[in-house]
């Protein structure tokens, strides 16, 4: 039923059932990975690293590892300005990218585009946009020419709860419901947009109710469950792939940081992110792990101990990484030479 909510229906899978043991060992890699590299770029920016500002998605985790699992390897992406969730879930270098926020010519777009743009083409990651909602209608025309090719491709696209409201996600909704395209619109609704909570901005909390005014199948999860992520967002990719068109996802969630760099989140009210601590995913995760004997504690603390490494050494190999020069800048903005 299209707009229908399913969230607390009763579903509850297995992590075995859904990922298998490997899978599982994978999934708990990748947030491990999301979660240390967004403490060492807060760590880099406090440092004097940063170039710029950066916003960060430390308890948004299992939105990415969930949703970027059911892709393939040919499927198209678009994401926020807090998308570096997104990006290690799908396997960009992590030198690359933290030369990237570094401002470093090493970086996957030669330093140009730092933490808020980070692309990686051949990966399918077309870009994060600093414009609120400004991925919604490039993951629309991404679909378009999915579509048009016939080998089965689907585009996804991530967006906040204050993006809900802007017109580029109605136009794009409405769009790829008309023409059917192989859209996954997935919302990580953290409850705040910037600064304002979002009965301030909107006039519901379950933001699914929108998918029903363009005949759109929506579904509500537990953004903080990646099993249930990652379940959900199969059963919407296999329904693109299948021509039915795009399915609206909506990931409560909610970030443990601040908007910004510049931002201590004194706005919420006491308890709230401490109450949101206690449902911290990769807690949650690891919990279920030990209860369905897929790691004990020794392979877990092993696996933290390697991703914890593997992420300090890219950062300390990034920041050695020689600054960009000024003729790149240059033939990475103008399509032509200038004259006087």
């Amino acid at each position: 039923m299209a707009g229908k909510s399913s969230e607390a229906t009763g579903r509850v899978v297995s992590i075995a059932s859904v990922l298998g043991a490997a899978g599982a060992r994978t999934a708990y890699e990748k947030l491990l990975l999301i979660r240390e590299f967004e403490n060492k770029v807060y760590d880099s920016f406090v440092a004097g690293l940063v170039q710029g500002t950066t916003h960060l998605c430390q308890g948004q985790e299992a939105v990415s590892v969930g949703t970027v699992m059911a892709l393939r390897d040919d499927d198209y992406l678009t994401y926020t300005y807090r998308g570096h969730g997104p990006c290690i879930a799908r396997g960009m270098d992590l030198e690359g990218a933290f030369a990237e926020i570094f401002g470093r010519s090493t970086g996957v777009s030669g330093g140009l585009g730092g933490s808020m743009h980070l692309t990686d083409m051949q990966l399918g990651l077309l870009g994060s946009f600093a414009i609120v909602g400004a991925g919604l209608p490039v993951a629309v025309g991404a679909g378009i020419s999915a579509r048009e090719r016939g080998i089965g491709q689907v585009s996804m696209t991530w967006f906040g709860d204050g993006a809900t409201n802007i017109g580029a996600f109605h136009e794009s909704m409405n769009l790829a419901a008309v023409w059917k395209l192989p859209v996954i619109f997935v919302c990580e609704n953290n409850l705040y947009g910037e600064y304002s909570p979002i009965l301030s901005t909107t006039p519901m909390q379950d933001l699914v109710v929108r998918a029903s005014a363009y005949a759109m199948p929506g579904v509500v999860v537990d953004g903080n469950d990646v099993v249930a992520v990652l379940d959900a967002t199969r059963r919407a990719v296999a329904r693109a792939r299948a021509g039915d068109g795009p399915t609206f996802i909506e990931c409560k969630t909610y970030r443990q940081c601040g908007h910004s760099r510049s931002d201590a989140g004194k706005y919420r009210p006491p308890g709230e992110l401490d109450a949101w601590m206690e449902r911290d995913p990769i807690v949650l995760f690891r919990n279920r792990l030990l209860a369905e004997g897929l790691l004990d504690k020794a392979g877990l603390a092993a696996t933290e101990q390697r991703v914890r490494e593997e992420v300090q050494a890219a950062a300390a190999r990034a920041a050695e990484g020689p600054w960009p020069e000024v003729r790149p800048l240059h033939d990475a903005t103008y399509a032509g030479t200038l004259t006087a």
